[in-house]
């Protein structure tokens, strides 16, 4: 019975030491221990894990991803309404150039929802900011 990649957390020590085991305590013990461990790569890899190395990354992933590997510079620059962190994540999105400032103004004036807690996960970064662009008018085109 081997751990598979958690939906919240994705693969790595964590989803197999907590594998089996509910609620977000466990999920938040999970994602800490799969960010700090630096393990997921070595699992991605060589098929360990419960990480598989041979699917497709689709745009949510994509998108997962980055904000994983920048959260905390993310945050500064939304917070601000602009950055380089910011930039690229509009561009790993899809967001055309014309649409950006549109973003990054909705990003801002949305901050407290975004990161809604201090310990916020990227994956609820991702879910919240997906909301919001579905729920704008000007951006919905831009949901995934």
């Amino acid at each position: 019975n081997a751990a598979m990649a958690d939906s919240d957390i994705g693969c790595g020590l964590g989803t197999m030491i907590f594998d089996g085991q509910q609620g977000k305590v466990f999920k938040v013990l999970g994602a800490t221990t799969n960010g700090t461990s630096g393990n997921q790569t070595f699992g991605i890899t060589f098929g360990t894990l419960g990480c598989d190395g041979t699917g497709t990354i689709d745009s949510a992933q994509k998108l997962a991803l980055f904000i994983d590997g920048n959260l905390d510079n993310l945050a500064r620059d939304i917070a601000r309404g602009e950055g380089e962190t910011l930039a690229t994540l509009a561009e790993v999105w899809g967001i055309q150039e014309a649409d950006k400032a549109t973003f990054n103004h909705m990003a801002k004036e949305n901050f407290a929802h975004v990161f809604e807690s201090e310990n916020v996960t990227s994956q609820q970064v991702f879910a919240n900011l997906n909301t919001l662009v579905a729920q704008d008018p000007a951006l919905a085109a831009y949901s995934i």
